[in-house]
């Protein structure tokens, strides 16, 4: 008996409801990056693997798929190196590609490479899978699809503000209630430097992040762990337990921040991306959130995070600000911007607040019942005149039994059949059968079209 198929651990397959549901949230994402001058690229699901190497860390570099070259790849390699089996060593010898584990650094490679044709500053989108040779679990996968947009060699404050608006927007469009999260790296560092820790960023940020899983105690103790002084942890009580709103807090860390520079610097780009977004009204909730860290050897300036306010569910938009994207490829100097919506994450959302449309899903509007050759024929003509009004509309390809076609018809959640037998041949029309209601009425094509459209 032949083997059962199978698919890799971490990757999906996707049913034609499934696909329609995905492709809503890429269409929304595409339709409002372009509103806002965004172009698309593209780049190879391969890169080299100088190209990825190195880029994201010890740890990243153990995720990377590594593509074996093709041909006679050990003719290369000495005794020595085979007997070492030293795999990283040796998949070195005879892996020169790799399957990209981000969109980022190849768009960095990207604007290095194609430098002189690009005009800066450089909007651009890309909603491309990654893969990452991860251990699969629930909400984790090895193939998932990203969502970018970023916007290269501008410096100015405007990109963050429209960031938003897209945010916003979008999360408005899916019917989705969000709290925009923003905070600063600039604002962490100064908070670093005015409690005397500034070697100890990472630890501290790392440690404020998780104050909402573990609590203000746990957090304290963590602190302690890493080394931070008990006069620098209680320095940074009334910092970690901030409230009130954007503006109070903007104007207690003024105060906080007055003999760090970078702190002040960071409390200015902040004040004016909000104060910019108040005049402009989002829909949605923006609040300056001190524990909000992100990936803080990455973000040079402005940092996002999007949570979900009706679904307990981990961020599902993230970004912020970079500084020398390029610098790695020898292009330095060129700041960005950018976003990401987690797709996957959205389209859980969706489907726990069941808030996709029905037209989002629903695929084949009206179905011809096949009765003949005859009836076949008539029923084609009417499919072109249908069609060519912009209805999704198909043919059972065979005369089957009623029973057959209509069950298919309810399988596929067509909402509308129509039936073309001898006596609507005779009269040049149809009978439109409404599937939901059972309702039925012999109409012409050109009432059928202004029925549907």
């Amino acid at each position: 008996m032949a083997a059962k198929p199978s698919i890799p651990k971490g990757t999906r397959d996707f049913s034609p409801v499934e696909m329609a549901k995905r492709n809503y949230i890429f269409n929304t994402i595409r339709d409002v990056y372009h509103l806002y001058g965004f172009q698309q690229i593209e780049t190879p699901s391969m890169e080299m693997l100088s190209t990825l190497m190195g880029k994201y860390g010890e740890e990243g570099d153990k995720l990377l798929f590594k593509i074996q070259n093709s041909g006679d790849y050990f003719s290369g390699l000495t005794d020595e190196e085979l007997l070492s089996r030293n795999a990283a060593k040796l998949a070195s010898k005879f892996c020169e590609k790799g399957l990209r584990y981000d969109l980022t650094v190849p768009f960095a490679r990207y604007v290095v490479m194609h430098r002189d044709e690009i005009t800066f500053p450089f909007k651009r989108y890309q909603i491309q899978p990654v893969w990452r040779a991860d251990r699969p679990q629930k909400g984790r996968y090895r193939e998932f699809y990203q969502c970018d947009a970023d916007v290269v060699g501008s410096d100015s404050l405007l990109n963050e503000v429209e960031l938003m608006q897209i945010v916003d927007t979008v999360f408005t469009r899916f019917g989705i209630r969000v709290c925009i999260k923003i905070n600063n790296r600039k604002i962490l560092s100064g908070i670093a430097e005015i409690i005397g820790e500034a070697d100890k960023i990472v630890d501290i940020t790392v440690a404020i992040d998780k104050l909402d899983k573990i609590g203000l105690d746990n957090v304290n103790a963590e602190l302690k762990e890493k080394g931070i002084s008990d006069e620098a942890v209680a320095k940074l009580q009334p910092i970690i337990l901030l409230s009130g709103s954007n503006e109070e807090k903007l104007a207690t860390l003024k105060q906080v921040l007055s003999a760090s520079e970078e702190g002040l610097k960071g409390v200015e780009e902040s004040e004016f991306i909000l104060k910019t977004l108040s005049a402009l009204g989002l829909k949605n909730e923006i609040e300056l959130d001190l524990t909000l860290a992100r990936g803080l050897n990455y973000y040079t300036g402005a940092i996002f995070e999007v949570k979900a306010l009706d679904v307990q569910i981990g961020s599902i938009t993230g970004g912020g600000r970079y500084d020398n994207l390029t610098g790695v490829f020898g292009m330095a100097g060129v700041s960005g911007v950018g976003i990401s919506f987690g797709a996957d994450r959205i389209f859980d959302v969706l489907n726990q607040l069941e808030l996709y449309p029905k037209e989002a899903v629903n695929g084949t509007q009206l179905l011809f019942i096949n009765f003949g050759e005859k009836e076949a024929a008539f029923s084609m003509n009417v499919l072109t005149q249908v069609r060519a009004a912009g209805i999704r509309a198909e043919i059972f390809p065979d005369s089957s039994k009623m029973k057959k076609q209509m069950g298919y018809a309810n399988s596929k959640m067509i909402p509308f059949v129509a039936l073309v037998g001898e006596n609507e041949m005779n009269e040049g029309k149809v009978t439109l059968k409404n599937m939901e209601t059972g309702e039925q009425k012999l109409i012409t094509p050109e009432e059928l079209v202004s029925e549907l459209s």
